[in-house]
């Protein structure tokens, strides 16, 4: 029996297997669309426009700038791929119902993720460079949740279990201007998220 496929054609004409990725089967463009067209928060937003996972990226890694202060390009570049596996899957899952999808999607998303280093040269995350990360995720988290999805702070807490503060500033308001916290169209994220790509790719070379 021939083995499977589940090909994606990237809007650069390469071709991706999500089942057995490789870390050329996209271009830089690509993931930024990629990210810019796939949503936070099941799609859900108080907003006009839901929020993208680009949008999210570039958030947590200026959360992790200003938490760290001087931040590696190689690590900042880490921070801002962070959940670029998504974008090449096109779909973030809510995480109370990653247990509900399985092993197969866990292995799925291990399988990008890797992909995704390798194209990079990212390093594994530490123990304590992960924990830091998962702390300005959750930031970020609370914050959207509030924000963006019309969540009370009180629910942030009590409903979606999150406990981390509600940021009030929006990170990416001293960086780029307009309305705090409001989602960016998708051509703009996708922009902004290349912009960022590329400033940190070639700052490592």
């Amino acid at each position: 029996m021939a083995s499977q496929r589940a090909w994606v054609r990237m809007p650069s004409g390469k071709r991706l297997d999500l089942l057995n990725p490789t870390p050329f089967d996209w271009d830089d463009a690509d993931l930024a669309l990629g990210l810019a067209r796939t949503y936070r928060w099941g799609g859900h937003s108080a907003w006009p426009l839901p929020l993208s996972v680009a949008q999210h990226s570039i958030t947590v890694m200026l959360l992790q700038r200003a938490a760290l202060g001087r931040i590696d390009p190689l690590l900042e570049l880490r921070e801002l791929l962070h959940d670029a596996e998504e974008g090449l899957l096109g779909f973030d899952a809510l995480s109370v119902i990653k247990p509900f999808l399985g092993e197969g999607f866990r292995e799925l998303s291990k399988r990008l993720e890797q992909a995704v280093f390798l194209r990079y040269g990212l390093p594994s995350w530490t123990a304590l460079d992960h924990a830091r990360h998962k702390r300005a995720d959750r930031l970020a988290a609370a914050s959207e949740a509030v924000h963006v999805a019309g969540w009370s702070r009180e629910e942030v807490r009590s409903t979606l279990k999150i406990q981390a503060a509600v940021l009030q500033d929006d990170p990416l308001v001293a960086l780029y201007g307009g309305t705090p916290w409001e989602p960016w169209p998708p051509a703009l994220a996708c922009e902004r998220f290349l912009e960022q790509l590329q400033r940190l790719t070639a700052a490592m070379r």
